[in-house]
């Protein structure tokens, strides 16, 4: 009988591997050859798996299926036939209309959720800015209050991240965040950017990802220009304000090389803008970028880009609230509360001084060699180089400090930055199970020369130099990263180790010795897919941000890499085909908040804590008609200070986003939404209030084959609102004394203007 049984028990796991067909494949994009990414590889019974970068996919078929189906938002859907014999597929997607009946909740890849979020919204709704490129992060706001040409402020998560300070930003690969900025710790300048040659990005709350090292508390943004062109494109846009602003992107090779798997083509960016002020920034902006893709062999690939940007402006700043409207309220010096009632001085868009503004340039160079190797592997190399120049000119408090010369200020930086991005990745499969691995080397080598915070009394005139000096800046990494995926469940486990080395050659003092540290990093993430419908996710980790080598150096009391710890527990839900929320409830750590000045000095903050809720919710109504809401919690507090004292000045207690897009066959498109937030705190005691805001958007377009024609309004219902606000000590001519009270940089009013797209 035992005999039987073994016997029995050989022949039925003989005929289960003679009866799996182990299938691999590559899906390129049917119109530029080009793979695609997390393209959903189906069988029947929910398995299924990811293609790679490479558009590379591995899948075991059992016998009694013959058809696999493709998925992926922005693409038909596809059913193919196979057969016994069939051993490796090439398959071309064309492109179509978002149906989110076709998203697929699988049990692959610990960040997918927020990959589909991010898809999704950018197949919908078309970007024309930085700002808006940031803006498609759900729960992620902006404010620009120095002209149109500084780095956007960062709101996320229950943090002000001033222009980058706790989100980690890269293009391609290439970081965009500053380390020792001469206006503040990672600053984050994105106008570089044409939006129209970004065609993917994606996005991680927290500090969860091994990937991404420095900044990466509130989180990390990453986006992707694309490798060629769908279409030629030249497009004009003008409206009020004196706004006008060319964009022209051109493939140079012709379709014979492109299915050689050789792409090149060049886009540029021309932009003007005066604004709503009554002193008109003159804001212009010059972009230009070239990109070069060809495959060596049958296993490479090769690509190679370049930009560069230049922009220059003045700003109107900010604005005491006591300047335009009577009966605010302010506290004098020694902390006692003020109804300042002086009449008005300027209205609302008006300046106080006028020698505010700057001017910024920023060249870019990226070579990168993907190669496919052996057994599975994938190697990734990147080089990249940036040459950045920053001047800027600022007067925030006027006369508070001194009474006479009043408190203009200048910052200025000459940086060359050189880096290296290296990743090995590996994939085995057995059955449907995978275990992916990834191995990760990089390097950041910072040299800032002439680093600048000086007194002025215009633009040239030195009255003290209170920083000058040159900056070294070296960030070494490595990191590796395991993700086992088994049925249902993916454990995620990665481990990251920074090496930083900071030197400062102080031109107005004597020499102080370099400083170095290390940070070590882990990350645990789990993921259990109940089925095709819901997913539940567990994510926790370590991360930090590191300090300006400056106040490392000084050792004034903060920290060189103060560490964050966070949790997410949430799920990804389909209770109806084309419903898709996304809830998750987190905690974040910090072991010491930066808190900056306008100067862009740093001050020692204490340990704080956050804890929120964020709700994601899309929904296709109709073929036609999408609908999407983003709602924020978060209660962000100092750790260390009492009740009713602990509060963190601008950081957002309450937003949301959403809106309603619509896309029909005969090729009207558009949408309207909004974003609301909620007034907080403008200082530790909430003594000062920022107020907050609802501004409503509306795009309208007809797009055809060959041309498009659209309109934009911003600010719909013209509604009455702060962009920027903070607390300011400031002293305006004929006070007797320095002013405790909120600033603010006044938001656009109603602004329409009109577009001409051609496509050939």
């Amino acid at each position: 009988m035992l005999k039987l049984i073994i016997s029995f028990s050989l022949l039925f796991i003989t005929v289960c591997c003679l009866a799996q067909n182990k299938l691999t494949g590559k899906i390129i994009d049917n119109n530029t050859k080009e793979p695609i990414e997390y393209v959903v590889v189906s069988v029947t019974e929910g398995k299924c798996v990811l293609t790679d970068k490479l558009g590379n996919f591995e899948l075991t078929v059992p016998a009694y299926s013959n058809v696999i189906t493709i998925s992926s938002i922005g693409y038909l859907f596809q059913k193919i036939q196979i057969t016994d014999s069939t051993k490796h597929l090439i398959i071309q997607l064309k492109r179509g209309p978002v149906d989110l009946s076709e998203v697929l909740i699988t049990s692959h890849s610990n960040n997918i959720s927020f990959h589909t979020v991010g898809n999704l919204d950018l197949n919908l709704r078309p970007v024309n800015s930085a700002q808006d490129l940031l803006r498609l992060v759900p729960g992620l706001f902006t404010a620009q209050h120095m002209g149109g040409g500084k780095a956007e402020q960062i709101f996320l998560r229950g943090f002000d991240a001033d222009h980058g300070t706790d989100v980690n930003i890269s293009v391609d690969g290439i970081p965009v965040n500053m380390v020792s900025h001469a206006h503040g710790q990672g600053y984050a300048d994105m106008h570089f950017i044409i939006p129209e040659t970004i065609t993917q990005y994606d996005f991680g709350k927290g500090p969860y990802y091994t990937g991404y090292g420095d900044f990466t508390t509130a989180g990390y943004v990453n986006y992707t220009t694309a490798d060629v062109l769908e279409k030629n494109l030249v497009k004009i846009e003008g409206g009020q304000f004196n706004d006008a602003r060319i964009v022209a992107a051109i493939n140079l090779l012709s379709n014979k090389a492109k299915l050689n798997g050789q792409n090149a083509y060049i886009a540029g960016d021309a932009n003007y803008f005066d604004g709503p002020f009554d002193f008109a920034e003159h804001f212009s902006r010059l972009n230009l970028f070239g990109k070069y893709t060809t495959r060596l062999g049958d296993n490479n690939k090769l690509t190679i880009s370049a930009s560069t940007f230049s922009t220059q402006w003045r700003a109107s700043g900010e604005i005491p609230e006591r300047a335009v409207a009577p009966g605010t309220i302010g506290f004098d010096t020694a902390g006692n509360k003020l109804i300042l009632n002086a009449p008005p001085i300027i209205d609302r868009f008006g300046t106080i001084d006028s020698l505010q503004g700057g001017y910024s340039s920023r060249t870019n160079a990226i070579v990168k060699l993907t190669s496919s190797l052996k057994n599975n592997f994938t190697l990734e190399n990147e080089l990249y180089y940036t040459y950045y120049n920053f001047h800027l000119h600022v007067n925030s408090t006027f006369f508070a400090e001194d009474s006479i010369n009043g408190d203009a200020f200048r910052q200025r930086e000459e940086r060359n930055l050189f880096g290296y991005n290296g990743k090995l990745t590996n994939r085995k499969y057995w059955d449907n199970n995978t275990l992916t691995s990834v191995a990760g080397l990089s390097a950041r080598i910072d040299q800032t020369n002439n680093s600048e915070f000086s007194n002025t009394i215009d633009q040239n005139t030195v009255i003290k130099y209170n920083q000058l000096g040159n900056i070294s800046e070296d960030n070494f990494s490595a990191y590796l990263d395991e993700t086992l995926e088994k049925g249902k469940w993916l454990l995620n486990l990665g481990s990251r180790v920074d090496y930083f080395y900071f030197s400062y050659a102080d031109k107005l003092n004597s020499q102080l010795p370099s400083r170095s540290n290390v940070i070590a990093s882990l990350k645990l993430n789990i993921q259990y897919t109940v089925n095709s419908t819901l997913q539940l996710y567990l994510k926790s980790g370590k991360g930090f941000h590191s300090n300006d080598a400056r106040a490392v150096i000084f050792n004034n009391g903060l920290k060189t890499m103060p560490a964050a710890y966070g949790a997410d527990l949430g799920f990804m839900w389909k209770p109806l085909p084309r419903l898709l929320i996304n809830p998750a409830i987190w905690y974040l750590y910090l072991e010491q908040e930066f808190v900056y000045s306008d100067d862009g000095t740093v001050e020692p903050g204490d340990r704080t804590r956050r804890i929120g809720l964020d709700v994601s919710v899309r929904y296709q109504l109709t073929d036609w008609l999408f609908a999407d809401a983003n709602v924020n919690f978060a209660n962000p507090r100092d750790a260390e200070l009492p009740n009713g004292q602990n509060h963190l000045a601008l950081a957002p207690t309450f937003t949301s986003t959403g809106g309603l897009d619509f896309k029909l066959k005969n090729g009207f498109n558009g949408a309207i939404s909004y974003r609301y937030l909620h007034k907080r705190a403008g200082n530790a005691n909430y003594s000062l209030t920022a107020d907050g805001y609802f501004v409503s958007d509306l795009t309208l377009n007809y797009t055809q084959k060959k041309y498009e024609l659209g309109m934009a309004v911003e600010n719909l219902f013209n509604a009455k609102w702060n962009e920027f606000e903070a607390e300011e000590v400031t002293r305006m001519k004929g006070e007797s004394q320095p002013v405790d009270q909120m600033s603010f940089t006044p938001g656009t009013p109603f602004f329409a203007k009109l577009k001409l797209a051609v496509f050939f």
